[in-house]
């Protein structure tokens, strides 16, 4: 006989990257996600909707697979992965210019209710660099779902580290007053990026340097990689990833 209990059902996490905006860093948080929950040995399941150079699927190719944002049937795996496996973490790499299919297929398919009554959490993490679109983007994001998602403002330094604008626009407090956690982004020394890019390396591969085919960084290159790690997961970690 099933015995009641207090004890809640776990909840999956749908964590969707995004931010709109082209070269803003989303493929690169999405990366630092994938490697923070195989290091901290959370489950998760990735889906990449870029058409051309997905960066989940280049890099971390054993936990993703590809989605088309203009299909919703395609779409519809994100939401029934996270019904299908309560506690599993769904991470979800967006490609520039699928926010307005992403916004219809949420709409027209009842998306925020189900999670709602399903125990899903929606985490939408904004991508930003230091322009002015990311700022504007962020408004139209606020403006579109106010309390209905979970926030993550992700100011990326890879991209710049002057968020003045952000700062002085409003929605920054706006955002946080709504809930959003804020997480920064340090730059890493580009020679490091560029060599771990070329050999298609996961960070785990490059930080520990086991694997044949593994970058060849120096040894101040992969202690610079560690250091950058150590504070992305601190970062992560205060966003209840």
């Amino acid at each position: 006989m099933h015995v009641p209990t207090l004890q809640p059902e776990p909840v999956s996490k749908v964590h969707l990257i995004g931010g709109e905006k082209g070269g803003v860093g989303k493929s690169m948080v999405s990366r630092l996600l994938a490697q923070y929950f195989i290091d901290q040995q959370l489950p998760f399941v990735g889906f990449d909707t870029d058409r051309s150079h997905g960066s989940l699927m280049r890099f971390y190719a054993d936990f993703a697979s590809p989605v088309l944002v203009d299909r919703y049937e395609a779409l519809d795996r994100i939401i029934e992965s996270a019904v299908e496996n309560p506690g599993r973490r769904v991470l979800v790499d967006l490609a520039a210019q699928t926010h307005d299919p992403l916004v219809r297929w949420m709409d027209e398919s009842g998306v925020l209710d189900l999670a709602d009554l399903s125990g899903i959490a929606l985490h939408y993490w904004h991508v930003m660099d230091a322009g002015r679109d990311s700022v504007d983007l962020l408004e139209r994001l606020l403006d579109r779902f106010g309390q209905r998602l979970r926030y993550v403002l992700v100011k990326n330094q890879l991209r710049g580290d002057d968020f003045g604008q952000l700062e002085r626009s409003g929605q920054l407090e706006r955002a946080l007053g709504l809930g959003a956690r804020l997480v920064t982004v340090r730059k890493l020394h580009e020679a490091v990026v560029q060599k771990i890019d070329a050999k298609n390396a996961s960070f785990w591969a490059a930080k520990n340097g086991h694997a044949a085919d593994s970058p060849s960084l120096g040894l101040l290159e992969r202690q610079r990689l560690k250091l950058w790690l150590n504070h992305a997961y601190g970062e992560l970690g205060k966003a209840d990833a």
